[in-house]
């Protein structure tokens, strides 16, 4: 049953998971995170290099602790993974080489995986065989729909034209005033409102193709602000409505995405999918329509390693690794990420001699 360690290091949450399987699944031994919510609350938003110094100073004692956790130790770790990207250079760069560090130190392969492609997997984490489905990825910086065969084999039916739907979320909780981050804040908020109270409109909905745009809901938004007396007591209903346009669109670009393709599986991922009133109203029209709908757990619908080390555990089931000299990809695409074959023996030794960190990695875990 090989073990996979997992590091995330995208953005603005250092992530650490263990994850054992083997033909017939998988169990989730560990999963730490550390968040920095708070470092960034101050800015109203993620600030590149506090990011990554909080990553290079909380990142080893999150691997002891999740080592800890899953009560093995380090040696006995089969293959190492951490995120490539996208995201912040600097922030993917610390969970980036350490992870390339340990496979060198202990001699493991290592495993570059696709944030995307993590989240993706996510709702099937545990599962030893991922069904043909359409995907839908929606989180602060992706909203994105694919064709789903099987591990590896993705087709992108469409994608963000300008912002991402939780972009827009926490854009327009900034234009209200309300805390960061703003989108469980403006869920929050529009649970208390009329939903049908203001007339938002639908980006590209009436579109023949999958592609979405949030910026016109965002600047109507902004635009309707000026007429309203008292936005105190607004705000519960410009909240509820700004929402439902957003999940009007996203559930009418899956279902025909589903009727086009001819499939009766969904599976959602990424942060937004943990907003609780648009779940219920996938979950609503998925039960109308007879379709199968897959969600990430709450705790693994924001970044985590969890869904890094699943993605990892897949490629390393099929045969696949990566040079420990591959860089990162802030802008890493979701179909470009090829999975590499090359020979892990001699990458390492090659490795050895370009990485100096590694042997300061093999004195520390040994």
């Amino acid at each position: 049953m090989p073990i996979v360690l997992a590091i995330e290091s995208s953005c603005d949450e250092t992530a650490v998971a263990v994850l054992s399987g083997n033909e017939g699944g998988c169990e989730l031994l560990a999963s730490e995170i550390s968040s920095q919510i708070a470092l960034h609350a101050p800015h109203g938003g993620v600030v590149p290099e506090i990011a990554s110094r909080s990553h290079s100073q909380v990142l080893r004692l999150l691997i002891e602790q999740a080592l800890q956790q899953a009560r093995i130790d380090v040696k006995q770790v089969d293959v190492i993974a951490a995120t490539a990207g996208p995201g912040l250079a600097s922030s993917l760069l610390v969970g980036h080489t350490a992870a390339k560090a340990m496979a060198v130190a202990l001699g493991k392969p290592f495993v570059a995986v696709n944030h995307l492609e993590g989240h993706l997997l996510s709702p099937f984490l545990g599962t030893a065989s991922i069904p043909p489905h359409i995907a839908l990825i929606i989180s602060g910086g992706h909203t994105m729909l694919l064709h789903v065969a099987g591990p590896g084999r993705y087709r992108k039916i469409g994608s963000t034209r300008d912002d991402a739907a939780g972009e827009a979320f926490d854009k327009v909780a900034k234009m209200l005033g309300l805390p960061y981050p703003g989108g469980p804040h403006v869920e929050r908020m529009a649970r208390g409102g009329n939903p049908k109270a203001f007339s938002f409109p639908r980006g590209l909905v009436h579109e023949p193709h999958a592609d979405f745009s949030f910026s016109g809901l965002k600047t109507s938004v902004l635009y309707t602000l000026p007429k309203i007396d008292d936005l105190a007591s607004a705000l519960p209903d410009l909240c509820a409505s700004f929402q439902e346009a957003v999940i009007d669109v996203l559930l009418q670009k899956s279902l025909r995405c589903l009727r086009e393709n001819g499939l009766t599986h969904l599976a959602l991922s990424g942060g937004v999918s943990m907003n609780g009133t648009l779940r219920a109203a996938f979950q609503k029209a998925c039960d109308k329509y007879k379709i199968t709908l897959s969600l990430s757990p709450p705790s693994l619908c924001t970044d985590n390693a969890a869904m890094i080390a699943f993605a990892g555990w897949i490629r390393h089931r099929m045969g696949h690794s990566d040079p420990l000299d591959a860089p990162v990809d802030p802008n890493l695409p979701m179909l470009s990420h090829t999975w590499n074959t090359s020979s892990f023996t001699s990458v390492c030794i090659t490795s050895r001699r370009k990485f100096g960190v590694a042997f300061a990695c093999q004195r520390i875990f040994r």
